[in-house]
């Protein structure tokens, strides 16, 4: 996509996109509810006209052709299968409007449902599926012709919390075999770390990072990605830099590397690297949550709610008063006015015990 925007009116729904994606790729565009995602995807299918810019696929300029004509195959959301056909007969309709022999056909609808596991509900009616079963004709109506290009709108939203973990991990491995460049739109950030290759965060209709799910964890490019990020996400607290020393709330306390700066910025740790200790940052114990196998600390500094994951469940009692402090390493600086990253000295290394909690979430999943 080159220097794509698309508008509503007066409304700009996309502010000049640029986004490669790599054959092959799983890519995530991850974001909340009317950040652009399902736009662009849509721009991608060529369900939507762009207003500027250029959509090319394999180099090809693909921006003014129809649906029809660019080789992709999409799964949306509601899953859109006709009721009135069969399991089999919906997978098999795309072969079907393009001329395909009925013995092509038929093989091929028994290799797509045998790929997504259901080869044995082909005479079934969408309206006598579980939800779960649905969206697996839907993908397997999908990648039937095996296009070369495979856009998912958020396919799992309807699920679930058991069988949305479950049918992301087979998503994730029926990709690998296909080896189809595959587009994921999400909102649910976990989604996009534990499936995608590289992902792209949207925020009012503009790209505000691109990277690995463990690059843009390790070190988001703003606030903003900071506070969507991570479950939960970065706490975000005002603070002061002076030398070295990150000051919040008259506790002053080490970061590494940003020597000799002095400037207003926003403080972003982790809950994971969050320590409580005996001196550091006063806060005030609201309520603790059990999670069986960790505990969330959900604590109060001057009006403002942050929370600390533990492993087990600590001696607090609500309302008490204790302190927080972490690894200077374990920092994130903003800058205050532009919620920025600040770069640090020591950037490429420093942050890498936050790669713990990222461990511990991939093996949560």
């Amino acid at each position: 996509m080159d220097g794509v925007v698309k508008r509503h009116g007066s409304f700009t729904a996309l502010h000049g996109l640029d986004l490669s994606i790599a054959p092959g790729e799983f890519f995530a565009l991850l974001g909340p509810s009317g950040s652009g995602k399902t736009t662009t995807l849509r721009i991608l299918a060529g369900l939507e006209e762009v207003d500027e810019g250029r959509v090319l696929l394999d180099e090809v300029d693909v921006t003014h052709k129809e649906p029809g004509e660019r080789d992709v195959a999409m799964v949306f959301q509601s899953y859109a299968l006709y009721p009135h056909m069969t399991v089999g007969e919906n997978i098999a309709f795309p072969l079907k409007m393009v001329g395909t022999p009925a013995a092509e056909i038929a093989a091929g609808v028994r290799d797509a449902a045998a790929r997504v596991d259901i080869g044995h509900l082909l005479a079934r009616r969408p309206g006598q599926l579980s939800g779960g079963q649905q969206q697996r004709c839907a993908l397997a109506r999908a990648i039937v012709r095996k296009p070369r290009l495979f856009l998912l709108d958020e396919p799992l939203s309807n699920l679930d919390a058991k069988l949305r973990i479950e049918t992301r991990a087979e998503l994730r491995k029926l990709q690998r075999s296909l080896g189809v460049t595959t587009v994921y739109v999400t909102h649910d950030q976990e989604e996009a770390m534990t499936v995608a290759d590289r992902m792209a965060v949207f925020m009012e209709g503009r790209i505000v990072q691109i990277g690995t799910p463990k690059e843009i964890f390790l070190a988001p490019a703003s606030v903003t990605v900071a506070a969507f990020i991570g479950t939960p996400p970065m706490n975000l607290l005002a603070a002061h830099l002076e030398d070295g020393q990150v000051v919040v709330q008259g506790a002053s306390l080490p970061v590494s590397g940003y020597p000799g700066e002095r400037r207003a910025v926003t403080l972003g740790v982790r809950p994971g690297d969050l320590q409580i200790t005996e001196q550091g940052i006063a806060a005030r114990v609201e309520f603790i949550e059990d999670l069986g196998d960790n505990v969330i600390v959900n604590l109060e500094v001057q009006g403002q709610r942050v929370k600390a994951r533990r492993d087990r469940v600590p001696a607090l009692a609500e309302g008490q008063v204790v302190h927080l402090a972490f690894d200077p390493a374990a920092a994130h600086l903003f800058d205050a006015g532009s919620g920025a990253r600040l770069p640090a000295s020591e950037d490429n290394g420093r942050r890498q015990p936050i790669a713990t909690e990222i461990g511990k979430q991939e093996r949560d999943l």
